[in-house]
């Protein structure tokens, strides 16, 4: 998938691309669940048809992030399913086009409705575009399905929206998804993003604390924003195309006098210097909450029933 990144990229894409024409979506699409696979099925449909190719557009960040970070406030943010690297591998994987990277800052947030069409969409040569049934865009949300319906009648521009993709007579959602990872229902949460929820992260150089207790652990970078997991939890990894057994602590490990989120895996039975590498983890079992020990030996007590249950449950 070749990736668009903002704006100021619009006319080497042309330059390089300079006869296509494009069926389009655009929306959030954290996690790329089964409501989004619905759109994307969309458009690749429309785009045999026409004989055109696929684009999304995404924005980064989320705009729930933006104003959190504008009020100082990282806490009102929903937790990210998926940070953005992994949804462009997602999409890439879904046999998308093209990506259209959007920075949301203050010039997106402030742009008009019809701006935002003059500058993005009609930049592009769009053959059709279809939206989400709750897509508002522009400053102030001002910009709604009917306003880019008449845009796309005067330019020939096909404008559609998807119906809301149900499951169990409810509306598949970023949020219903958020909520069943907290509740650590990852049953429910793999059946509605169609795939096991996993993160994948590099793995970087922590405090090496757990060394010291007979605990090795892989720390994995993670994204400024929060992920919808806490706790310690039963866990397979992906590791250059092998799969491994482990527990992971995804939290700030208070025994520590921790403040920052850290995902710490320790994987069973394994040696190797890991650094630099990605590790990608699905989490299939809630082991306990994370709580502070009064001392390492206690810790390191638990952590060592903490393998024995995580070892039977992924038997």
């Amino acid at each position: 998938m070749y990736l668009i990144r903002g704006q100021n990229n619009i006319n080497l894409f042309k330059k390089r691309f300079p006869e296509v024409q494009l069926s389009a979506t655009i929306g959030n699409f954290d996690g790329l669940h089964l409501g989004h696979k619905s759109i994307l099925k969309s458009i690749k449909d429309d785009a045999k048809n026409r004989n055109s190719k696929t684009i999304v557009f995404f924005t980064e960040p989320h705009a729930s992030e933006y104003f959190a970070k504008k009020n100082n406030n990282i806490e009102i943010s929903p937790p990210r399913l998926s940070p953005w690297r992994e949804k462009v591998k997602l999409l890439d994987e879904e046999g998308i086009d093209f990506g259209f990277f959007l920075k949301f800052n203050d010039t997106l947030r402030s742009m008009s409705p019809e701006s935002f069409i003059e500058e993005i969409l009609g930049s592009l040569d769009l053959v059709s575009l279809k939206v989400g049934d709750d897509f508002r865009f522009g400053a102030d949300r001002a910009g709604d399905f009917k306003f880019l319906k008449n845009w796309g009648d005067i330019n020939k521009v096909s404008i559609s929206n998807t119906p809301t993709f149900l499951h169990e007579e409810k509306r598949v959602s970023s949020t219903w998804i958020r909520e069943s990872l907290l509740k650590s229902n990852f049953s429910l949460a793999s059946k509605l993003l169609g795939r096991p929820y996993t993160f994948s992260g590099k793995v970087v150089e922590g405090q090496q604390l757990g060394r010291t207790i007979g605990v090795p652990t892989a720390n994995l970078w993670i994204p400024k924003q929060k992920l919808p997991i806490s706790g310690v939890y039963a866990v397979k990894c992906l590791l250059e195309k092998e799969i491994y057994k482990g527990i992971a602590n995804m939290g700030v490990r208070p025994t520590v006098n921790g403040t920052k989120p850290v995902l710490e895996v320790h994987i069973f039975d394994f040696n190797r210097d890991i650094y630099s590498k990605r590790l990608e983890v699905e989490f299939k079992h809630k082991i306990r909450d994370e709580k502070k020990f009064k001392d390492l030996n206690l810790l390191k007590s638990q952590i060592q029933k903490d393998i024995s249950i995580a070892k039977e449950l992924l038997r």
